[in-house]
């Protein structure tokens, strides 16, 4: 019985996938030209989450900086939360609600992509990040489940909203990472061109 639930889970973590590949290609295809433009015009990528999407944050960081598969130099990207320091001292200030925003208010530029995950996008400290990065002509790309919520509705038509259509959290940080992934994919090929395969 076990057996069958553990196959199951397998099973409906790739039928997700494989339902939306093509519903989702476009959007990640946007998210990737963003990206793309950021990096080569010397700006930065900050991205931020909450929970596991906090981690999956760090995660999309250390692929910008560190590589996925491909030998390339590291690209400019910053974790937003990971400083204890910052964090805390910035929420001392006010709420911690803010504490995301007042980092891309200090920290972000015109021409900056914030990427913001969440796997149901209501979480108020994450739709505040979308507006402080707004205020600073930032390009916001959102990459939620769920419908969306709060961040799919404050999306502007210059971002780029990426909503896995399932409200199961775990299906939905797996389609997260196989995202990122897949825009890490996309940076490398457009950056060093087609991998070249052995004769």
């Amino acid at each position: 019985m076990l057996e069958q639930q553990i196959q199951q889970q397998f099973v409906d973590s790739a039928d997700l996938k494989y339902q939306w590949a093509d519903a989702l290609a476009k959007p990640v295809s946007e998210a990737a030209q963003a990206l793309l433009t950021c990096v080569t015009s010397g700006c930065k990528v900050m991205v931020c989450g909450n929970g596991a999407s906090g981690a999956l944050a760090q995660y999309m960081a250390a692929l910008l900086i560190g590589g996925l598969e491909r030998e390339r130099p590291g690209l400019p990207a910053l974790a937003l939360g990971t400083d204890m320091a910052t964090l805390t001292a910035v929420a001392r200030r006010g709420e911690f609600a803010d504490a995301f925003a007042a980092q891309l208010r200090a920290l972000g530029q015109p021409g900056d992509v914030l990427v913001v995950l969440s796997s149901n996008g209501r979480a108020v400290n994450l739709a505040r990040a979308v507006e402080a990065a707004q205020e600073r002509e930032m390009i916001v790309i959102g990459v939620t489940g769920a419908g969306g919520g709060e961040l799919g509705r404050i999306l502007r038509d210059t971002d780029v909203h990426i909503c896995v259509p399932n409200e199961r959290p775990a299906r939905v940080h797996e389609c997260h990472q196989l995202i990122l992934h897949v825009l890490c994919n996309c940076l490398d090929q457009e950056l060093l061109g087609d991998e070249e395969t052995a004769a």
